[in-house]
């Protein structure tokens, strides 16, 4: 579960800290261009290094730094709490004067208090505890070490932390790029869910029960499901079809021709259902009441919440009144920026003191920090 993310000269974010410790689901309101899309950005930036990129330039670009003050390092850091040990990782990221790519000005992993590696600009240092040096070498400057440094095994806290990064579930959907065609398996999906077939694919091929999960949701959005498949159209290549059912009568549907809000209430479903599975995971969902109608919101919003309140951890945001009113003040985080030249603030609302109902008030825009 993640405790705490800290993002400094990151785009719109400065000195910018997210405390969630203890949250199973938490929302981000405010108004566009506040800094919820960037947020997402920062954590793909972390997920992208658990999932092996280790080549600055391929992560952050100089443009970036926040307001183009490239003279301060951008620095990120991640606590995580797993099977009740915590992870930290920090990372911090340089542009010297006349260089065209960002590189490491410093990184550090922490499990459970001890060290177990630091570096500084191209040294690295692996500890055997938190008093004895075991090995020192030097790393290309330009790359992260997270994803060079090889596990031990499979209980190596290094593999452990990079298997959780390279998992979280990081979605802002665009429903038109998801075809649900694949040519291969994956349990790591893309932000925009073009990738939902080798998702699906992936899940089901590791864990076959996971049908039943998606199934169990699809019925209580969909009545008149009948079943779907993921049928074999050539070599290595798939394509789901969804079969629908009412008075005796049957339709087949290509998932790519399936209604945008079709195409989420999908999207949600492999989301549990890879949760239950092969989690407790980690899920940042931008703007999930996109393309719903505003009967589908709450059963939607709701049913992520519950998925989520006994494994794994949701982070939302959102525009829609409905999803807004399914969050309490303990867990909603507001945001703010005054204009394009100031970072995003941010507070919990049940710290500000807010005069009749929120929703009220959120439209009139009567909420500033």
């Amino acid at each position: 579960m993640l405790q705490r993310l800290y993002i400094h000269n990151f785009r719109c974010l400065e000195n910018f800290e997210l405390p969630i410790k203890g949250m199973s689901s938490a929302l981000l309101i405010g108004k566009n261009g506040a800094g919820k899309s960037t947020i997402a950005s920062a954590l793909e930036v972390l997920q992208s290094i658990g999932r092996g990129i280790n080549r600055v330039g391929q992560l952050v670009q100089s443009k970036d730094f926040a307001r183009g003050r490239s003279d301060v390092p951008i620095r990120f850091e991640i606590e995580v709490l797993i099977e009740n040990k915590l992870y930290k990782y920090a990372l911090a990221l340089e542009l010297p004067e006349n260089f065209k790519e960002l590189r490491v000005f410093e990184e550090q992993f922490i499990v459970a208090g001890n060290i177990i590696y630091s570096r500084k600009e191209a040294q690295v240092t692996v500890y055997n505890n938190s008093q004895n040096r075991e090995a020192q070498f030097l790393v290309d400057w330009h790359l992260i070490a997270l994803p060079v440094i090889q596990k031990q095994s499979e209980t190596d806290p290094l593999h452990i932390f990079k298997t959780w990064l390279a998992q979280m579930i990081i979605l802002a959907p665009i429903p038109s790029l998801m075809t649900g065609d694949s040519n291969g398996e994956t349990l790591e999906p893309k932000r925009e869910g073009s990738n939902i077939g080798e998702w699906f694919s992936g899940l089901l091929a590791r864990y076959p029960a996971a049908y039943t999960q998606v199934d169990q949701y699809l019925r209580e959005v969909m009545p008149d499901i009948k079943d779907f498949l993921n049928e074999l159209i050539g070599k290595d290549f798939k394509s789901m079809i969804v079969r629908f059912e009412e008075n005796n009568a049957n339709l087949s549907v290509s998932f790519k021709d399936l209604s945008d809000g079709e195409k989420c209430f999908f999207l949600c479903a492999v989301v549990l259902a890879a949760n239950k599975s092969y989690g407790p995971l980690f899920c940042f969902w931008d703007d999930p009441d996109n393309y719903l109608s505003l009967s589908e919101v709450g059963l939607f919003i709701t049913s992520l919440r519950r998925s989520f309140k006994n494994s794994g951890q949701i982070l939302m945001t959102s525009h829609d009144e409905e999803a807004i009113r399914k969050f309490s003040n303990e867990n909603t985080f507001v945001l703010d920026r005054k204009s394009h030249l100031e970072p995003t603030l941010i507070r919990l609302l049940s710290e500000m003191s807010v005069q009749g109902d929120l929703v009220d008030a959120l439209i009139s825009g009567d909420i500033e920090l």
